[in-house]
């Protein structure tokens, strides 16, 4: 059954509000994931949201009605709003009808099976929610194990980076860890460390890639430290052939995956 709040002082929709902020996501253990294909494919993967916020007239789409019955069944709320109260939740002036609370689900590195796909991402320092969002469905399009956070990366829970998943950000694990952790956790089982790199003429086609291959891409200003490269068992490049001396983060990201992939196939 349907709860219809109107009224922009109601305490839920304050405390759904607050989601937006980094600081009350991690309070909570929740964030929000707006728009109908993005709640569906968290659908596909059995994950429910605990709280669906709808604006009137959106169970009209039989996706959401979808959604709103299965919230109901796991006993979740069902609130019914304006698309002002939508609009102050996601921070859009043109927000979707639809958006979801869900709990957030990092996993613990230890908990990480390196068997489970040839190919791992590891990102380093990352700042911008959009790249990391992208990064997310790059490693769900060529079938990544998950994603890596090392350092201090953004929050891949924040509205930004899930809206730019389209999704992804429940179809792969996510693990947040320290350069030194992760370090230790890699050199103790297998796994070859691929760094993208401009210091080298290695032609990121010309390496054999190994399975698992760990993916290291670094911060979008800075490229990764010198001392984390030493670290890295090769380290490729992407040949330019304009005056740009480097692709985006993500595109870059996109790009070298799909070659480890491609190998794989072969």
């Amino acid at each position: 059954m349907r709860r219809q709040i109107t009224g922009f002082s109601n305490p839920t929709i304050k405390r759904l509000r607050s989601l937006r902020e980094k600081k009350h996501r991690k309070r909570e253990g929740h964030f929000l994931a707006e728009g109908l294909r993005i709640l569906t494919e968290a659908l596909e993967e059995g994950i429910t949201p605990e709280v669906l916020v709808l604006v009137e007239d959106t169970a009209l789409h039989p996706l959401a009605e979808r959604l709103e019955i299965a919230t109901a069944k796991a006993d979740g709320m069902v609130i019914e709003t304006s698309e002002a109260i939508i609009a102050k939740l996601t921070g859009k002036s043109n927000p979707q009808s639809i958006v979801g609370v869900y709990k957030d689900h990092p996993t613990d590195l230890s908990l990480l099976d390196r068997d489970d796909s040839d190919i791992w991402i590891v990102a380093q320092s990352l700042r911008d929610p959009g790249n990391l969002g992208t990064i997310l469905r790059t490693g769900d399009a060529v079938g990544a194990g998950g994603l890596i956070l090392v350092d201090d990366c953004v929050d891949p829970f924040s509205v930004e980076a899930v809206r730019a998943s389209m999704g992804a950000i429940f179809t792969q694990k996510i693990v947040q860890a320290s350069w030194d952790d992760f370090l230790i956790w890699l050199r103790a089982g297998k796994g070859q460390m691929v760094g993208t790199s401009l210091n080298t003429e290695k032609d990121y086609q010309a390496v054999s890639y190994e399975k698992p291959t760990f993916l290291l891409v670094g911060n979008e200003a800075q490229g990764l430290p010198s001392e984390y490269e030493k670290e890295c068992d090769t380290l490729v490049k992407i040949p330019m052939m304009g005056k740009a001396d480097s692709l985006n983060a993500a595109v870059a990201t996109s790009v070298v995956a799909y070659e480890v992939l491609n190998q794989s196939r072969r």
